[in-house]
């Protein structure tokens, strides 16, 4: 067998079950390997498309993502999925073919490993059959453990070269979490028990330990938040205050905002999660807990920072409560939790609807959605100024019903992120939110979803602008022709693709939607939702505070 078989077999045998990609002539060996191998081929109609695909099937599945693309153009065209992935911190194996090592005259040359570099990628190579799969354990391992995004490079020479014998592929070692030290969490502790109003901001790096967070937080009295790609971790909690950040309620930025200790636990606690530091009170200690040094206090100063696992932390600080016989109220008392109860979600905050003759307000399309689809679902949502509407009024079932693809803020992603979501969890609906704008960015991967069967729902709120330009700058009387657009029918674009389309401008237009969930579901459906234009979302002044 030549190396490319061996590729593709190791990182078969390594537990890798799906991989997207765009198939040319450069990656089209490994690929079938992988194949063979056992793992499913998932072919996107664009390698962008491809690497939000597999970043978002890591995400919601907890496994590693794989992509396959060509060499040159196939990795650049994917580049923008591959840096959300590398900023997120998914772990991510790129199977990147690449020019012979002599071609130097080769149109598909470029240089990748500077391209994987400058976009926050590790770059890895394949050199030569002896080290083949020495090469691949280790870029597998560095993705996986090492929680990066990884471009293995995969020369076509190298590729070619012939492999004796049978390929062995090593066992990879169990790895126990990270302990934090006992000095930290009596440190920890001793703030949990002075604290008067707690609260605990859970991320990314959490979201495996929300039974220890829950647990720790009901011992301390502590309210529980989470940033927006964590949204789920708490959903069914009364002390849960939903969001943290430019997302929050105006009762969670009040709460989050008065507390007197706030912990973040597996969060970058960024300026989004924080509001530019707004939420965080003038006492409020600050606490951040993590499995990495370097992210402690990168983003803003800390009174505590501990280094280890969130869930064994978690349990560390529990353990060390009970052993000094403290059991605290801390923030929860009867009236917080009736304020939580009555105020805790946007659809409690009353709103003026700006519903028109022909256009919705996206509030009320969003509530009313939310009352038709499965409480089982898994959403992902694209970026521009509608986001705040399908990510805070549509509810979730945990942390596996939000895909959030949105650290490097790329509009786009929405749909292939809903792809990528969908095969993780082929058990629920998956629900798309996109912008007009994003939908169109994207638009090849409609028939993706078609092909692939999907009982997806794909909801474009279309104001045929991109919206967060129009009300940002608008106000201040700057001409809006460079972000303004005709309409489109997306619905007609959708049939064109095998889905079904429905257009809508009332809540009795989605009518048809209740008849298509009863149905078979035998197409994707795309909603193309026609929003009144009324203000800039409320999270839009904090959003472009950042830029």
């Amino acid at each position: 067998m030549n190396v490319a078989e061996v590729v593709g077999r190791t990182v078969a045998a390594l537990g890798a079950d799906h991989v997207f990609g765009v198939v040319g002539s450069g990656n089209f060996h490994v690929t079938n390997a992988l194949v063979a191998a056992g793992a499913r081929f998932v072919a996107a109609r664009h390698e962008g498309g491809a690497a939000t695909m597999a970043d978002a099937y890591a995400r919601t599945s907890g496994r590693v993502g794989v992509l396959s693309v060509h060499q040159g153009c196939g990795l650049t065209n994917a580049l923008t999925g591959i840096t959300e992935a590398a900023k997120s911190r998914t772990p991510l194996l790129v199977l990147a073919a690449e020019t012979a090592s002599a071609a130097i005259r080769s149109n598909f040359r470029i240089d990748q490993d500077a391209l994987a570099t400058a976009v926050g990628a590790r770059a890895e190579r394949v050199h030569s059959a002896a080290t083949a799969v020495d090469d691949v354990v280790r870029a597998f391992r560095l993705a996986t453990e090492g929680r990066r995004t990884v471009v293995l490079n995969l020369p076509l020479d190298v590729q070619a070269a012939e492999f004796d014998g049978e390929p062995h592929v090593p066992q990879l070692p169990a790895l126990n979490p990270v302990a934090p030290s006992a000095a930290a969490v009596r440190e920890l502790t001793d703030r949990l028990v002075a604290a008067q109003r707690p609260v605990f901001i859970a991320g990314r790096g959490a979201r495996h330990a929300g039974a220890e967070l829950r647990a720790l937080a009901e011992d301390c009295g502590a309210l529980l938040a989470t940033s927006a790609v964590a949204r789920g971790l708490f959903h069914d909690d009364p002390w849960s205050l939903d969001v943290s950040g430019g997302f929050a309620t105006p009762l969670a930025a009040e709460l989050i905002s008065g507390a007197d200790l706030i912990v973040g636990w597996g969060t970058a606690l960024n300026m989004w999660t924080t509001r530019h530091g707004n939420l965080i009170g003038p006492g409020s200690a600050l606490v951040q807990v993590d499995v990495e040094s370097e992210a402690i206090g990168a983003h803003r100063p800390v009174d505590l920072g501990v280094l280890g696992d969130v869930a064994a932390t978690a349990e560390a600080a529990r353990t060390e409560l009970t052993d000094r016989g403290a059991r605290l109220a801390g923030y929860r008392d009867p009236e917080v939790r009736e304020r939580i109860a009555s105020a805790g979600s946007w659809r409690d905050v009353a709103f003026a609807d700006e519903s028109t003759s022909d256009a919705i307000d996206p509030r009320a399309l969003t509530i009313a959605l939310d009352a038709l689809l499965p409480e089982e679902r898994v959403l992902a949502v694209d970026s521009g100024n509608f986001m705040g509407y399908p990510s805070m009024f549509l509810r979730v079932p945990d942390e596996q019903g939000f895909c959030f693809t949105q650290a490097f803020q790329s509009i786009g992603l929405g749909l292939a992120t809903a792809i990528g979501a969908a095969l993780a969890r082929p058990d629920r609906l998956p629900v798309a939110a996109l912008g007009d704008g994003g939908a169109l960015m994207g638009v090849a991967e409609l028939e993706t979803a078609a092909r692939l069967g999907l009982p997806m729902v794909i909801v474009v709120y279309n104001d045929h602008a991109y919206g967060a330009e129009v009300h940002h700058f608008g106000p201040d009387g700057h001409r809006l022709d460079t972000v303004e657009f005709p309409d489109t029918d997306l619905a007609a674009a959708a049939r064109g693709f095998g889905c079904t389309g429905l257009t809508v401008r009332s809540e009795a237009d989605l009518a048809p939607v209740r008849d298509w969930l009863t149905g078979p579901r035998a197409t994707p459906l795309l909603i193309d939702a026609k929003i009144a234009p009324g203000e800039g979302a409320w999270w839009l002044v904090e959003a472009f505070r950042g830029h």
